[in-house]
């Protein structure tokens, strides 16, 4: 499976919370075949603790699919590892980005930069508890680190502990006085050091994430480095990055034109409205289809407008076709 990983981690979609839930990544996987997809972050307590089948299943055509845990505490982090390995996620990845005020009361996620020692305990806790590959998504440093000594030495630490697939988000986290959304905003990117940082390491397998917004960028990078993560461009303008993503494996992606994703969603989703299921909770990750594109903004409105009012398959499936005739009517 690691090389396989590999592979697919050419191109990966981030964990995002609120966001890459089932149906979105049901969604993306439609529009790409290849690329590696994130959960949501997940905390370590509420794998061993809560309802797991709410929070860890997902739908086999999702694969390649890793789960991203977050937490600090090594016994309980190799347990929600074993946990996650046996419900059949093909990558654990633990969570030392991520500059949520959320996450720092629980002690994980960015904060984490500032104890290596603590961090490569608990992913050699994990490596040594799971059967599938353990990775690690982290920041190049937090407050007033100096990203060229912390960074390299903090890969380091990981290598020790027995991890070879990390990303590396290009800024910093400023845990106080920033918000979450500021975090991924307002820091300054160093895609040199990132790119540097694979330099030096030739026997990790670097992905860099951070601000990338077209497929363009992501060939750009993987010039210099092995994957290429995506966030917030993916999720809203996923055809414009995951629509035609499976060139970069040089196959043929599933779909010429997004209207031809759109057509081929609708029995997904009156799949999912017969199982219970409410459109919204689906088209909520699709708004962004039609970005830049002719009838993006009915299509937009058709379901944002539309998708929370419908009561029964019957009109949300009306609701979706009107928002298919936007796009469809002749220019």
């Amino acid at each position: 499976m690691g090389m396989m990983l590999d592979q697919a981690a050419r191109l990966s979609v981030a964990p995002m919370m609120d966001w890459t839930d089932r149906a979105c990544r049901g969604f993306h996987r439609l529009l790409s075949r290849r690329a590696l997809l994130y959960t949501e972050m997940v905390t370590a307590p509420a794998v061993i603790h809560g309802d797991r089948a709410r929070l860890l299943d997902y739908d086999a055509a999702e694969h390649p699919l890793a789960l991203q845990l977050g937490g600090s505490e090594p016994a309980q982090l190799a347990e929600a590892a074993r946990i996650g390995a046996g419900w059949g996620y093909d990558e654990i990845n633990l969570n030392v980005g991520c500059p949520s005020d959320r996450v720092q009361s629980g002690c994980f996620g960015a904060v984490l930069m500032t104890r290596p020692d603590l961090v490569a305990e608990c992913v050699a806790a994990m490596i040594a508890a799971s059967p599938v590959e353990v990775t690690v998504k982290c920041r190049i440093g937090v407050d007033e680190q100096i990203p060229d000594e912390v960074l390299p030495a903090f890969l380091s630490r990981m290598r020790d502990a027995g991890v070879r697939r990390i990303t590396i988000h290009a800024r910093k986290a400023w845990l106080q006085g920033l918000s979450p959304r500021e975090n991924r905003e307002i820091p300054p990117l160093d895609y040199p050091l990132v790119h540097r940082m694979k330099a030096a390491f030739p026997d990790l397998h670097l992905s860099v994430n951070g601000g990338i917004a077209s497929l363009a960028g992501v060939r750009a990078h993987l010039e210099a480095m092995d994957g290429v993560m995506v966030g917030r461009a993916a999720y809203h303008q996923p055809w414009d990055i995951l629509g035609q993503a499976d060139r970069l494996w040089d196959e043929t992606p599933p779909f010429s034109d997004p209207v031809e994703a759109a057509a081929a969603m609708r029995p997904r989703i009156a799949a999912h409205l017969a199982q219970g299921g409410r459109l919204h909770q689906v088209t909520r990750h699709m708004l962004g289809l039609f970005h830049g594109r002719p009838g993006a903004r009915g299509w937009r409105r058709q379901l944002s407008e539309g998708a929370s009012r419908a009561t029964d398959t019957a009109s949300a499936l009306a609701v979706y076709d009107a928002a298919l005739a936007e796009v469809m009517a002749p220019a």
